[in-house]
């Protein structure tokens, strides 16, 4: 069953570059509500954590180092269709395969350090949300 509610984090590297503003402005721009919305220093075992999937591939100790290396903002965004939707607004992975007016390719510099992370399923956008918010945070 779809939800109209998804999870997003803006990277280090988008926080950093002070692209934050302009990020949840497309955002709000594109729709989505902001249901949850916090700023956060992720730890070594929170980005272990929550990128678990990712334990066995070759660039894990790089993203845990990368996702813990400045805050992050974590956010759950509502709107009808909320993942697809949201997939569709940051764009491709890779910054020069994104489509122009994305998040990605406007503030993204490389695949690695892409500006923002999208849950890709209604599941995973339930976890994710779980992961950095309690229940009484998503109103």
């Amino acid at each position: 069953m779809a939800t109209n509610r998804t999870f997003t984090m803006i990277k280090p590297d988008a926080v950093e570059n002070g692209h934050t503003g302009a990020i949840l402005e497309k955002i709000n721009a594109a729709g989505f509500r902001i249901v949850a919305l916090k700023k956060i220093q992720m730890t070594k075992n929170d980005a272990e954590t929550f990128y678990a999937v990712h334990k066995e591939r070759p660039f894990f100790g790089e993203l845990v180092e990368f996702m813990t290396r400045g805050p992050i903002i974590a956010a759950v965004l509502e709107k009808e269709n909320a993942v697809e939707d949201f997939r569709t607004l940051i764009g491709a992975t890779n910054p020069d395969e994104a489509a122009e007016g994305t998040i990605r390719k406007l503030y993204a510099t490389s695949v690695g350090e892409n500006a923002v992370h999208g849950s890709d399923s209604d599941e995973n956008a339930e976890i994710e949300s779980n992961f950095h918010f309690s229940r009484r945070e998503m109103f």
